[in-house]
């Protein structure tokens, strides 16, 4: 098989796999892929490979050249997100000289060439946080994010020391914040698991809000896979914590995580923040309450680019809304002079900003401090964390 044909077969796979995707949109892309390859035991390691990179990378100029054939498409990915392709060679042989300039010059080029328009890639700025570079975050939706972990304390050095054994190269961005590249395959190094927690870097960074102290109650209201807990704890191991969750199996999971992290003391709670809570928690009051509430994830799709064409503004509101509620009925249980840590992962005003001057405007609660987490500027994820203090 030659070159051109082997390109040429590989774009076919993607247009295969993009037909079927459609259908189970509702799967995060990552988990598709990984039944997609099964029902194809006959592609090699090379071609899955190259077919999801491209995948990615057809998903990363999100609503831009829509009207494009496939191929052309893909070259336009390929030629803003890397800096050597045999797609561009063969699909765009007029740019190919040009693909190692800077992202700028590229965007330039494309438009003065193909169907491409930057503006089309995000078309939802009109909605963004005051305090998101426009410009800066698109642009950063072509590049992958990296890997980011937290070292928990007593094991830092331990566990850097191990990484540099395995010639795992990685850049310090605090005392215990590492950034590595993505596809390291942390869980096959002998020796640090539980030392360590898979933690984007702006997550990481809302622990400066937290400010628990030795014998508080804190309740992390939406925990998930407990993420934010193990911040908690780490930073404050003298905490009596509640976790909570809609979703059993998610607490399951953070039992787990948790057991190998050798964290035994606290307590769990399946509930359902949109609806009433009061016959789960009674009038039990915390010193702390962290609510990651549920939002649009628009501040993580660089690592989900298949999110922004799925995508609908509409269901900003929907999101806002519900965010409202959660965050009036946690904050009843929120003792007075305590801290509500609001946090979500969306880049959009309505979620963030909006949602504060309104719980401010319940009479409820008033704000100490709030931030746009610009994770871009880090190749991280972009997040929004505020600490509101219950009067």
């Amino acid at each position: 098989m030659t070159t051109e044909q082997r390109i040429n077969h590989q774009m076919r796979m993607v247009g295969r796999l993009l037909q079927e995707y459609d259908h189970e949109r509702h799967l995060p892309l990552a988990r598709f892929l990984t039944g997609f390859y099964k029902r194809n035991r006959q592609m090699g390691s090379n071609d899955r490979r190259t077919v999801s990179r491209l995948v990615y990378r057809y998903f990363r100029i999100g609503n831009a050249a829509q009207q494009a054939e496939l191929p052309m498409r893909l070259a336009i990915a390929e030629f803003l997100c890397d800096e050597d392709s045999a797609v561009v060679q063969q699909m765009l042989p007029e740019l190919y000289a040009a693909i190692g300039l800077p992202l700028e010059e590229k965007v330039v080029l494309l438009e003065q060439h193909t169907d491409f328009r930057l503006e089309d890639v995000f078309p939802y700025q009109a909605y963004l946080s005051a305090g998101i570079g426009r410009l800066n975050f698109v642009q950063s939706l072509f590049v992958q994010p990296d890997l980011f972990i937290r070292l928990r304390p007593h094991w830092a050095k331990e566990v850097q020391v191990r990484l540099t054994e395995e010639g795992i190269a990685y850049s310090v961005l605090g005392e215990y914040t590492l950034a590595l590249s993505n596809g390291v395959a942390l869980d096959r190094i002998p020796g640090i698991a539980g030392n360590y927690v898979v933690q984007d870097y702006s997550s990481q960074r809302t622990g400066n809000f937290f400010e628990a102290s030795e014998g508080e109650n804190w309740w992390d209201a939406t925990a998930g896979a407990g993420g934010k807990s193990l911040l908690l704890l780490d930073r404050q191991p003298g905490v009596n914590l509640l976790v909570s969750d809609i979703r059993l199996s998610i607490l399951r999971n953070l039992d787990e995580r948790f057991e190998v992290a050798g964290i035994k003391k606290y307590r769990q709670k399946v509930i359902d923040l949109t609806k009433d809570i009061t016959a789960i928690l009674g009038d039990e009051q915390f010193d702390g309450i962290i609510l990651d509430a549920p939002c649009s994830g628009s501040g993580t799709w660089g690592r989900t680019p298949e999110m922004i064409t799925s995508f609908h503004p509409d269901s900003i509101a929907k999101f806002s809304a519900t965010q409202r509620q959660i965050a009036e009925r946690v904050i009843k249980h929120l003792k007075p002079g305590k801290p509500l840590i609001y946090i979500t992962c969306s880049v959009f005003s309505e979620e963030n900003e909006q949602v504060i001057a309104y719980l401010q405007g319940t009479g409820l609660i008033e704000l100490e401090r709030m931030e746009l987490l610009q994770g871009y500027e880090r190749r991280a994820d972009s997040m929004f964390v505020a600490r509101l203090i219950r009067r």
